[in-house]
């Protein structure tokens, strides 16, 4: 068992990650350490091929190329720091630190939930106004939303870590959690956090579940759109452009609700941890490959550029 410590506010706070038996650190390390390399290796590949690929230069990869890049940032914001907590003792972050930890970890999380809509937007222009896509989802169209989704996710994210860094931390400073998350570091403060949490529930509802009643309303229209189709063997293919949307978008906002829409004083610190796990580790890596490595055009792109470097 970890002595407990008396931290000072210079020295920040100490994380007290996820297990606390060194044969288990080590085997958590090989784990989000192979995690950590699939995620980035498979989103940069996403990238490079959209980027070599003249045939995959249309909106929809436009997106899934920011997508992309959102996967490796967010994902590097807690894993390198929780790689090297688990092969040390030392588990101290300062007070800067975590709370840049929070601030940017927050901000593209929730840049990631407006993407996620305009991506839906998206599927949606394309399935049920077809003869229209090219007016609606030009190149200024999609750079707009892009930079949207990232000013909304960075806003929300100042708003909850400003607040969140004025609050006296006079406890002991242990993080109960392997990153610096909103719920585990309010829960060290010895001020009430109700207004902290209000704006949680209002601020970050606002992005989050604002984002995922745009999606619902898009795929109704398109599974609408889809029923109208006469022919059969166009249903299938139709819906195949949003399936995997669909799973990425329940995996994601089902574990984002369930750690962020509730106060964080009353919330599960074990349930908090496995959801973490889940939309900060687990996620970044399904998508590039329920995104594309399932997708018939990005598949062909793949032997195309592998016959080009034979040749």
């Amino acid at each position: 068992m970890w002595k407990k410590e008396n931290v000072t506010f210079t020295e920040g706070f100490v994380l007290l990650g996820l297990v606390r038996t060194p044969s288990l650190q080590k085997m958590l390390f090989v784990f989000f350490f192979t995690i950590y390399s699939m995620t980035v290796m498979g989103n940069l590949l996403i990238i490079v091929i959209i980027r070599l690929d003249s045939r995959l230069h249309n909106p929809m990869y436009y997106f899934l190329t920011n997508l992309s890049l959102l996967e490796i940032f967010y994902t590097t914001t807690i894993i390198p720091n929780t790689l090297r907590n688990f092969l040390t003792e030392d588990r101290s972050i300062s007070f800067v630190g975590c709370f840049t930890q929070m601030f940017f970890f927050v901000a593209l999380g929730g840049s990631e939930c407006v993407l996620l809509s305009a991506m839906a937007y998206d599927r949606y222009i394309a399935i049920c106004q077809p003869l229209l896509y090219s007016k609606y989802m030009n190149s200024l169209c999609c750079v707009q939303l892009s930079l949207l989704s990232y000013f909304i996710g960075s806003m929300n994210s100042l708003v909850h870590t400003v607040f969140a860094a004025q609050l006296p931390y006079c406890r002991e400073r242990q993080v109960d959690h392997f990153f610096c998350d909103i719920p585990a570091v309010l829960k060290l403060s010895c001020r009430d956090t109700y207004l902290n949490e209000g704006v949680s529930l209002m601020i970050g509802g606002f992005v989050v579940i604002g984002s995922l009643m745009l999606m619902l309303v898009s795929y109704m229209c398109i599974l609408r759109a889809v029923l109208h189709i006469q022919s059969m063997a166009a249903k299938p293919k139709a819906l195949s452009t949003c399936g995997s949307h669909l799973l990425v978008v329940t995996l994601y906002f089902g574990a984002i609700i369930s750690t962020y829409m509730h106060p964080g004083i009353n919330s599960s610190t074990q349930q908090n941890r496995v959801l973490s796990i889940m939309y900060g580790v687990v996620t970044p890596l399904i998508n590039p490959v329920i995104y594309s490595f399932r997708n018939a055009d990005f598949l062909n792109a793949i032997h195309r550029s592998m016959a080009k470097i034979h040749f």
